[in-house]
Parts: structure tokens; C-alpha cells; sequence
């Protein structure tokens, strides 16, 4: 036993388990095997013999699945290990003799992790560390996604960060493994040790990697950006090597998406435990929360998952064991029943001879409908389907990739590859994409009944296919994030715009004692002078600004908007930020203004920048538009057309000569046909009060599904308190959100114009509380009282920019 002890102390675990199955051997020496048994066995290993032979000889035995036996079928445990089982090896991911015995270092000192939304806040929060002495007293690395972090081009070239993650993770197990060295045990026998090279380029060179942990360490707080040109300057993976760098770190830099999904922190190794968390950016965090927990799939992905497996089942059928065939046989059923549910059609073949024929719907554009998990479930009768053993038939089965790659290699083998002139595929993302949607999507009909809504959209088709999807809304937010505050020593919510904290207390951490919360807000450091916020009520014409959903897109209206940008560009230095309220709005003022000639009028005096959909572009014309403001001749500087809600209305910095003034037109109120965000606030209506929910007569008729507006209003004015809160602060949110991208610092200055009657009516017929009640604070206190004459606004601006001018502000 000693001497057992002893060489399990040098060698590790490999040399206890290849005793163990010596002593296995050793006891069948001693005590023979049953005869029956053994001629069993003898015929199974034969059957199975049988089956790769006809498989080889079609050249599809790489997709053939292995043998599988739930718990039920044999002894708890026992198919992990039949399928688990091959050759004794230890493998190591060294270049070197001697790195796999390198232990992980126990994380034992205090971590802080601070998240935001975006990776452009993230690179902003480090540039400001750096100006602290932190940045050098401290170990910092900086997480991110595969997409901002790849540097392997071939995979860049997919372009879709879902692509781009499956492709990665497909050369991680593309590994070769080469026999380095053979050691001897002695009396125990011998091991091969072998080194394991990575299928990417980036990762097989392991001395890199340890090159880049060390540059890392010595550098300091490197941003996202830096990262990456690090890992390009080596030679190695910036992704994999950041993964690495969190054990030591004393501050890990991520985005939401890796700190709030518990899986991503599963996969990261992130330990919360007795550690900080700092939440930025926090004033929608319990919408980004549940945002992530949500599941979708489209018809084409079903449609291309259910022809696959079929595919698959009719080719491997005879070949495969009863486990597999039971389980596969049960994913048809559940595709086939939510083909059924979209397409309304009993005869689910017609989808693949008829693709454009959706049948049933009854509405000329189709319609949204919710449902709770368990009618879903019982009016499609799957609710005697355990969805958990199938979710580990799919996790431990290895079908998605088998069903997948026979898939593509016949569809190649068909028709063809069908390739853009871009050298992107150019159908509806690949079949594993669409089977981990399945697999989403059957997680999430595991939740509680209450916890979420499933969403039923029929669409009438397009030549694109799509239109029609399945959807689960995860609703409630509270058991996730109580994951997170039960294991952190504390969490910091942090934010510009969080007032009113009361919703996200209620969303997030009611059970919390109020003795366990802590509230701290100071006001804004620039001084009265340096900002004018303004309501306009009219424009230059005299005709009253009312942006409302029914009247916005009237051509006088866009019209006397163009006329005040006009006006504006005379009076204001520099840049100049128009926030608009959704891109297709935005497209439609600004082929109005082209028109009309209101456009050329306009880029006589300022350039004009438009922000892109494409979250790719928005860098772009950033700097371009910086580099207008910087050299403006012959023009006075320019005009950025945004969108509330996009991607420059959060964390951009657009200080000093970049944001002279923010232009907020109307108040940009959600839609309130989207049954998603209706389905919210009933939700958050009923929070604490389940007769509220019993109030709202809202299944009494299905208008709203259809995309009946006034409907929609209708409940939302039915909602007494919380759920009318939340609707309110959506919009509010976004426009402090919006108007907070200027004044930076002390000494920055600017003019603040909230273009929309609403700003300043005192109606007593209004739904809805005064908007200006929801501006923060320093805007509320400095907020002149609005005027129904322009030339006053007019003359405040002239004089604003006149005073700052000579106060000599940077």
C-alpha cells in the first residue's frame, strides 16, 4: 500500500487508474467469466463489427453514433463510461517535457470583476484606469468574445459571431496527438505520454502562450484592442490567452454576457465566491438578464433540422442501437410538433416539396400569439416527453455534430455549396446553429410555467424564409441574479441613469433586507453655465413639434425639423448629435431632407454622418466624424444622424468639440404591439399581486397579437402602477441615456435640446406623467422654461456659445 501511495504521489492519477484496471484484469484471471456471458459478448462486439463495415463502405462511418444507454437502461453512470472508454494516455497540451505536471494556481485572494454591455465601454473603463495608480499596482486582464479576440483570418473571414464560435471550437478538437515519450512504471507497467497540437494555427506553438501571459502581466491594464494586437505581435490566440490570465488577476475587465449567463461563467472557470462584482451600466440590467436566458428558432432552421435528422435516421437506422433510435426518434417528434405550430398544417412533409405554402394562418401578414410553457407543451402533446433526458442525450450523444456534418456532406454532395460572391453561404445559418437553437429552445421548456412566455409568430413567408419562429421570453429575472449576490461577497450596481432603483429592486432582488441595500448618488460636477438644456416646443416656422407615432412622419413635420438643424448649423461650433428614434425613421427623415433639399442645404454648412446598422462600421464613421470635427474647413464641423437605442447612444464618449449639441427628437416610446415587451409588463404588473394579473383582462380578446396598436394602448392604460412605471421609464431612460453622451468633464460645455411639445404641454388629459419629471436632476434644475417662440431659442443658443467661447473652455 505504501509503495502504491507513493508512485500515486508521482505520477498522479493516471498511474491509480491504470492499477485499478490492472487489478480489473487480474481478478478476470482469477475468476473465469460465465460462459454465456463471454458468447454474448462475443456477438455483440461481432454486431458491432457488422455495422462499421456498413458504414465504411459508404464512407459515413465518422458519422455513426456510438452505442447509448440512458440511466434507465443500465446501471447509473455505466454509458458515459462504455462511451468514455478507449487507450490509457496521458495527454499533454506541452511543447516541452515536464509542463503537464503544472498545477493550477488556487485562487486565494480577493478578485474584482467589472462588467459592462459593450466592449467599447469596457476599453473606455481602462483608459480611465489607467489614469489611477491602480493600473500598475494591480493585475488586469481583459475578457471578451471570440468574435473581438480571433485572430486566425480563415475564421474571421465567417463574419457570424455564431459561425466564428463553432468553428473554433471544432479546431480545439481537431487536435493531433503525437507520442512524445513512453514512460515505465516498473512492476505497474508502461504509459504513453503524448503532446496534443491544437488545429488552430494560433494555439499549437504552447511557449507563445506563455509569452503572451507574461507580456500581459508586465504591460497593465491593456483594453480589448491592445490585447489583440498583442496576441498578432506573438503569433498567438489573444482569446485563449486572456482565458488563462484569470486565476492570477486581481481585476477581471468582461462584458454581460460572460459574468450574468451562468453557463459562460461555467465555461470561463469564473469563481464568484467572496469576490466583488461591479455591474456598470446598470440601469438596464434586468432586461439584459433575462435577455439572455431567452430561445428562438426560426421556421427555415427547423424546417433544415427536421430534414437532417430524418436524413440521418433514414441512412443509419438498421445501424443504430435501441437507445439512439428511441432518443432520435423522439427528436422528430418534437420538430415535427413545432413545425406543426407554425406552418398550422397537419401534413408537416408538404414543408419540403411546398416551402413558400404556409397555410392557415388567416391573417393577410400573419400574427403573434403567447403561450405559458405548460399549454405549449399540452396543446402540442409533447408534455409526456422528458425534455431533461433528451437534453442529455443531445449534450453527451454527440448528434448535433453527427447529424449536422452528414447533413452538409450530403447537401454538398447534392447540390453544391451555395456560395455568395463574398464567400459567405448564403442559407440560413448552418444545420449545427439551427440544432443548438432546437436544443435552446427544448431548455427552456424546462423552466417553470411562470417564470416565461413561449411567443407564436406566423408570418407570411418571403423569398428570404423568414418570418415565422418560436420563442421563449424568459420573464423574471430574480432566482438568476440571486445566483450571483448569494455567491459574491458584494455587488456594486453602478450607472447614470438608475433612478428610479426602485423597479430594478423589485425585478431583481426583492427578498433582499433593506438593511443589505445601499444607495449613494452625488450630483453633476459642471458648473450651470456650461449647459443649456432647452424644451422646444416649435420650430422656425412656428409650426408646434409633436413627434407622436401618428403624426412623426408627416412631411411638415420633418420638414420644420430639417429647418431647425439648418438654424442650428449656423449658431452651433463644432458637432452637432441628432438622436432619432429607430433606424427605419431615421432613413425616412433623411430621404425627406434629400428631396426636399433641405439635405444640401445642411451640407453647405456641416458634414453630415449617419450611424450604421452594422455594429462593425460604427468605429468607422466615429473617427470620421472626429476627424471632420478636428479640420472643418471650408464647414463649421458636423452632424451625426443616431439612433436611440443603438449603439452610439450608450458608453460614447462625445466630449467637448464632438458634442456641442444634443438634438433629442420626440420621446421614443417602444412600440406597444411588440408582444414581447406586453408580455413584460403584464408580468411586472403583477409583480407581488397576483389579482393584478386577474384586473387586466387581457386574454379576452387577441387584437393585440395582431399588431393592433390601439389595443396595446389600451392595456398599457389598464396597467395601474408597475407595469405603466416600466413603460415610462423605457423611454425616459433611453433619452437620459441619449442626452448624457455630452458633458465629460468639468470643463466641457454644451447645449441640450428636447425638440417635442410633450417636453412642455401640461395637459390634463395626459396618460402618462410628465416626461420631464424623469430627466436627471442637473438637467431638471437648469432646464429653462420652454417657449413657443424660436427666435428666444434662438438667441439663448447665440449667447451660450458666445459666453463659452470667451471663457476660453476646452
Amino acid at each position: 500500500m505504501d509503495d502504491k501511495k507513493r508512485k500515486k504521489k508521482k505520477y498522479g492519477f493516471a498511474s491509480a487508474k491504470l492499477a485499478k484496471r490492472n487489478n480489473k484484469d487480474s481478478s478476470k484471471d482469477l475468476f473465469s467469466c460465465d460462459p454465456g456471458e463471454e458468447c454474448f459478448n462475443k456477438k455483440k462486439e461481432c454486431k458491432k463489427s457488422v455495422k462499421k463495415t456498413d458504414a465504411e463502405e459508404l464512407g459515413d462511418e465518422e458519422f455513426l453514433l456510438e452505442e447509448y444507454e440512458s440511466e434507465e437502461e443500465g446501471e447509473v453512470g455505466s454509458s458515459n463510461s462504455k462511451r468514455k472508454a478507449s487507450k490509457f494516455s496521458v495527454s499533454s497540451s506541452s511543447d516541452e517535457e515536464g509542463e503537464s505536471e503544472e498545477e493550477e494556481e488556487e485562487e486565494v485572494k480577493l478578485k474584482v470583476f467589472f462588467c459592462s454591455r459593450t466592449h467599447s465601454q469596457l476599453s473606455q473603463f481602462i483608459k480611465e484606469l489607467r489614469k489611477t495608480v491602480f493600473a500598475n499596482e494591480m493585475n488586469i486582464v481583459s475578457l471578451g468574445s471570440r468574435k473581438n479576440f480571433c485572430i486566425n483570418e480563415e475564421v474571421l473571414r465567417l463574419g457570424n459571431p455564431t459561425r466564428i464560435n463553432e468553428r473554433c471550437l471544432e479546431l480545439q478538437k481537431s487536435k493531433k496527438k503525437e507520442i512524445s515519450k513512453i514512460k515505465s512504471l516498473g512492476a505497474e507497467g508502461r504509459i504513453r505520454q503524448t503532446k496534443a497540437s491544437s488545429g488552430c494555427p494560433m494555439l499549437r506553438k504552447h511557449k507563445l502562450q506563455r509569452q503572451f501571459r507574461s507580456e500581459i502581466s508586465q504591460q497593465g491594464a491593456l483594453d480589448i484592442e491592445d490585447v489583440v494586437q498583442l496576441g498578432r505581435n506573438i503569433g498567438t490566440c489573444p482569446y485563449y490567452g486572456s482565458r488563462s490570465m484569470i486565476t492570477p488577476a486581481d481585476l477581471v475587465v468582461l462584458p454581460y454576457q460572460s459574468l450574468l449567463s451562468k453557463s459562460s461563467r461555467e465555461a470561463l472557470g469564473l469563481n464568484l465566491k467572496n469576490n466583488v462584482v461591479i455591474i456598470d451600466e446598470a440601469h438596464n440590467l434586468a432586461d439584459s438578464l433575462i435577455s439572455m436566458y431567452d430561445a428562438k428558432i426560426t421556421l427555415p432552421q427547423l424546417e433544415k433540422v427536421h430534414s437532417h435528422i430524418e436524413k440521418y435516421f433514414g441512412r443509419f437506422c438498421s445501424l443504430l442501437g435501441p437507445g439512439n433510435r428511441r432518443y432520435i426518434q423522439t427528436l422528430l417528434v418534437l420538430t415535427r410538433a413545432f413545425l406543426r405550430v407554425l406552418v398550422d398544417d397537419k401534413d408537416v412533409n408538404c414543408l419540403n416539396t411546398c416551402p413558400d405554402a404556409q397555410r392557415g394562418v388567416g391573417e393577410k401578414h400573419g400574427f403573434d400569439s403567447s403561450m405559458a410553457i405548460n399549454d405549449f407543451l399540452f396543446s402540442l402533446n409533447i408534455d409526456n416527453i422528458n425534455l431533461i433526458k433528451v437534453l442529455q442525450y443531445i449534450k453527451e450523444s454527440n448528434i448535433m455534430h453527427k447529424v449536422s456534418g452528414y447533413g452538409d456532406k450530403m447537401t454538398t454532395l447534392q447540390k453544391g455549396s451555395a456560395v455568395k460572391e463574398n464567400g459567405e453561404s448564403c442559407d440560413d445559418g448552418s444545420t449545427l446553429s439551427g440544432f443548438r437553437a432546437l436544443a435552446d429552445m427544448l431548455l427552456s421548456l424546462t423552466n417553470n410555467d411562470g417564470d416565461g412566455r413561449i411567443i407564436i409568430s406566423r408570418k407570411k413567408p418571403t423569398c428570404s424564409r423568414q418570418g415565422a419562429y418560436l420563442k421563449y421570453v424568459m420573464l423574471t429575472g430574480e432566482k438568476i441574479f440571486s445566483e450571483i449576490v448569494h455567491e459574491a461577497h458584494a455587488v456594486v450596481l453602478a450607472g447614470g441613469t438608475l433612478q428610479p432603483i426602485e423597479e430594478t429592486r423589485e425585478r431583481l432582488f426583492p427578498w433582499l433586507p433593506s438593511n443589505q441595500l445601499h444607495f449613494f448618488s452625488c450630483s453633476h460636477i459642471v458648473p450651470p453655465e456650461s449647459i443649456l438644456p432647452l424644451a422646444v416646443s416649435c420650430g422656425p416656422s412656428g409650426r408646434s413639434f409633436d413627434f407622436s407615432y401618428n403624426l412623426r412622419s408627416s412631411s411638415t413635420m420633418i420638414e420644420e425639423l430639417g429647418l431647425l438643424l439648418c438654424n442650428l448649423a449656423t449658431v452651433v461650433p463644432e458637432g452637432i448629435v441628432v438622436f432619432l428614434s429607430s433606424f427605419e425613421y431615421e432613413g425616412q427623415v433623411y430621404d425627406a431632407w434629400k428631396t426636399s433639399g433641405i439635405l444640401e442645404r445642411l451640407m453647405k454648412k456641416k458634414y453630415i454622418f449617419r450611424e450604421p446598422r452594422k455594429n462593425t462600421e460604427v468605429e468607422v464613421i466615429l473617427k470620421e466624424y472626429k476627424e471632420a470635427i478636428d479640420n472643418p474647413a471650408p464647414r463649421s464641423g458636423a452632424i451625426l444622424l443616431a439612433v436611440v437605442g443603438g449603439k452610439i447612444s450608450e458608453g460614447i464618449n462625445f466630449s467637448d468639440g464632438m458634442g456641442r449639441c444634443i438634438v433629442m427628437v420626440g420621446l421614443p416610446y417602444p412600440s406597444p404591439s411588440d408582444i414581447e415587451l406586453l408580455e413584460r409588463v403584464k408580468h411586472i404588473e403583477g409583480l407581488g399581486d397576483s389579482s393584478t394579473m386577474k384586473s387586466l383582462k387581457l386574454s379576452s380578446s387577441e387584437e393585440y397579437n395582431r399588431g393592433d396598436i390601439q389595443a396595446a394602448f389600451n392595456i398599457l392604460r389598464s396597467c395601474t402602477c408597475r407595469g405603466k412605471e416600466y413603460y415610462e421609464n423605457l423611454c425616459m431612460k433611453a433619452v437620459n441615456q441619449s442626452i448624457g453622451r455630452a458633458i465629460r468633464h468639468i470643463n466641457d460645455y454644451a447645449a441640450i435640446l428636447l425638440v417635442d411639445i410633450r417636453y412642455a404641454s401640461d395637459s390634463s388629459k395626459r396618460s402618462f406623467s410628465h416626461p420631464s419629471s424623469k430627466l436627471p436632476q442637473w438637467i431638471k434644475d437648469r432646464l429653462a422654461s420652454a417657449t413657443n417662440n424660436y427666435g428666444e431659442v434662438h438667441k439663448l443658443l447665440h449667447h451660450f456659445f458666445k459666453l463659452n467661447k470667451n471663457r476660453g473652455c476646452k
